[in-house]
């Protein structure tokens, strides 16, 4: 098999990747899932609580640039694309 991974460090680093796999994929969940309910509160014509939930999905946002799980620019464009749609949100309303 050529794809086996048969030295001690990188059996060793196959296990960590996979530890950091799982530590990942729960902040990523969770920071999408607070961008997702920020979005959802923007649709409705509830803008106090849509700003307080996109303070959280940009905290969140925020958390995972910082653990490297995305990348910063990424985790700004999100948090600008976010801001736009709260102040046109807020100009409607």
């Amino acid at each position: 098999m050529p794809g086996k991974k048969n030295h001690p460090s990188a059996l060793k680093a196959g296990r960590r990747d996979a530890r950091k796999n799982v530590y990942r994929g729960a902040v990523r969940t969770t920071t999408r899932t607070r961008v997702r309910k920020a979005r959802a509160l923007l649709a409705t014509p509830k803008v106090a609580e849509a700003t307080q939930a996109i303070h959280d999905a940009i905290r969140a946002l925020d958390k995972a640039a910082e653990k490297g799980v995305i990348h910063k620019n990424n985790a700004a464009r999100r948090k600008s694309r976010l801001m736009a749609a709260l102040n046109k949100a807020t100009n409607a309303a």
